[in-house]
């Protein structure tokens, strides 16, 4: 009987987390919800409702409850520290807990206190058998102390090249990116940028809700990153992870080059992983991640990953997270 139920348990936690997997999925690559106001069907935006339970275990190792193998990018120990960590301190004793946790010495006195007073103890036989009210446990508490500074830099091309629809599946994407790491550390920063031709640094709702268009030269996003990074992120007190997404169409070859160059001597040296997430166009040549492949294919700080569609969002969300770096 209790294998059945053992069995009948196992199918019923495996129907749950596909469940769970596929319904994560919709809502990541829809970008919105569907609700009912009345008789009317009404448009919910993503970013006005909470992101689904990621659940990892403690100690910040990784892993999910869920079916998603993401990992926390490994965060160093860096500078005046802003991300806290939960940390158990072994405070004093208690009567219960976890044998595991169980004090010997306390335990043996105890007992031997006991024995002493009911009159059974022999000191030519020195035998003690601890009982259950003798045990004693070590007790703790989880304190909350501060462990590390990181900064996310996003990026985003809003040029002509992309369309509405690609637009879209970057703003989703790098959503749930910013949601799910701002779920997972607290006091990380976060900074914005948006570009076309030209670059400028926008508040988060901005970021999100943003139609522009116009030429593309991304080298004005690595610039101002670059700049940001000097003016308000030294290296050697910050944790620095710039995510960058676009549809692959720079203005000329000399402007990718530039990139390169700026990838190489002002931003890679400085930060902990460099993300490029390209989506797909019609209208782009996506020729960007080709480029950044050529030149930095040995490079391990350097992630690309391609977006095809909506469905792909989540797969490009693990390419960037599922590498704990």
């Amino acid at each position: 009987m209790s294998l059945k139920i053992d069995q009948d348990h196992s199918r019923f936690r495996n129907i749950v987390r596909g469940k769970i997997r596929q319904n994560l999925r919709r809502y990541i690559s829809q970008g919105e919800m569907l609700g009912r106001k009345g008789k009317d069907l009404v448009s919910i935006p993503i970013p006005h409702i909470e992101i689904p339970r990621f659940t990892f275990g403690d100690k910040q190792q990784g892993g999910v409850g869920q079916g998603e193998e993401l990992e926390l990018p490994a965060i160093e120990n860096k500078g005046k520290s802003r991300i806290v960590a939960a940390k158990d301190r072994y405070t004093g004793i208690r009567r219960v807990g976890p044998e595991s946790l169980r004090h010997f010495k306390r335990t043996y006195k105890e007992a031997l206190r006991r024995a002493i007073a009911a009159g059974s103890y022999n000191p030519e036989n020195p035998v003690v058998v601890p009982q259950k009210e003798d045990k004693r446990f070590r007790s703790w508490k989880e304190d909350h102390e501060p462990v590390a500074n990181a900064v996310i830099i996003y990026m985003m091309d809003v040029s002509g090249s992309m369309g509405d629809e690609q637009k879209e599946i970057v703003r989703i994407e790098s959503f749930w990116i910013d949601t799910w790491l701002r779920r997972q550390y607290q006091g990380l920063e976060s900074r914005y940028i948006i570009h076309d031709a030209v670059a400028r640094e926008v508040d988060r709702e901005t970021f999100f809700k943003t139609r522009e268009s116009g030429g593309t030269m991304i080298s004005s996003a690595y610039k101002l990153a670059a700049q940001l990074i000097d003016e308000h992120y030294p290296s050697d007190e910050w944790n620095i992870y710039p995510f960058h997404f676009s549809d692959g169409d720079n203005w000329s070859m000399d402007d990718t080059l530039t990139c390169v160059e700026l990838l190489k001597r002002e931003i890679l040296p400085k930060v902990n992983l460099f993300a490029y997430g390209q989506v797909e166009s019609p209208y782009g040549s996506g020729q960007f991640i080709k480029d950044l492949r050529e030149h930095f294919s040995s490079e391990d700080a350097v992630i690309v990953s391609e977006i095809r569609d909506r469905d792909a969002i989540v797969g490009s969300i693990k390419d960037f997270l599922g590498k704990g770096k």
